[in-house]
């Protein structure tokens, strides 16, 4: 039979050592799970107010111009309330169409053969429009909201179809994403969106 050595002891200092590299990687796993945790929870929480407060919305098309363009990225308030000229997202063949308030429920819109428009008899003072033209409109004129609707228009007239065209119509309570309130992207016209 042959004698087993046994192995010698490591000094006290290799011992120590070895210990604190155990008591550290236990804390750092310890400290790695927390932080994944919290970055999950904080994502979780950021997504839930993008989706149902806050809406992220990209610019498709060029019917906002020259107060949106195509690919602007704009951040919109769900369920906000809104006035004549606020800029709003709302939902159309499942689609997300932006557009302009320019009437609501009960009021009357006219537009003239230039493309101006009146609002219950008084021509609109809208800054925001370069290309004043009365656009794609088969509906009757002088037109009515109807109760619990807006009148909606895009901003470059020539190319916008929207609450002048049958087609589109006046938008819903329902229908309604939210009023735009910032441009985010690019980041050199970051800022609140006019009305």
């Amino acid at each position: 039979m042959k004698n087993k050595q046994t192995p010698p002891i490591p000094p006290l200092e290799e011992l120590e050592a070895e210990l604190q590299r155990i008591k550290y990687n236990k804390r750092y796993g310890r400290v790695l799970r927390s932080t994944i945790n919290t970055l999950v929870v904080v994502a979780a929480i950021a997504i839930l107010i993008a989706v149902l407060v806050f809406p992220v919305l990209r610019i498709h098309g060029s019917s906002m111009t020259p107060s949106l363009y195509d690919g602007n990225l704009v951040v919109c308030l769900k369920n906000s309330s809104f006035q004549v000229g606020d800029s709003i997202a709302f939902y159309y063949n499942n689609k997300i169409l932006v557009k302009r308030v320019i009437a609501r429920s009960g009021e009357w819109v006219d537009i003239d053969e230039d493309g101006y428009v009146y609002v219950n008899g008084t021509k609109l003072d809208e800054p925001y429009v370069e290309d004043h033209a009365r656009g794609e409109c088969d509906i009757t004129l002088p037109y009515q909201v109807p109760e619990g609707r807006v009148f909606v228009m895009g901003d470059h007239r020539s190319v916008s179809v929207d609450s002048r065209s049958t087609s589109v119509g006046c938008v819903s309570d329902e229908q309604i994403v939210g009023r735009l309130l910032v441009r985010v992207w690019p980041l050199k016209e970051f800022g609140l969106i006019k009305h």
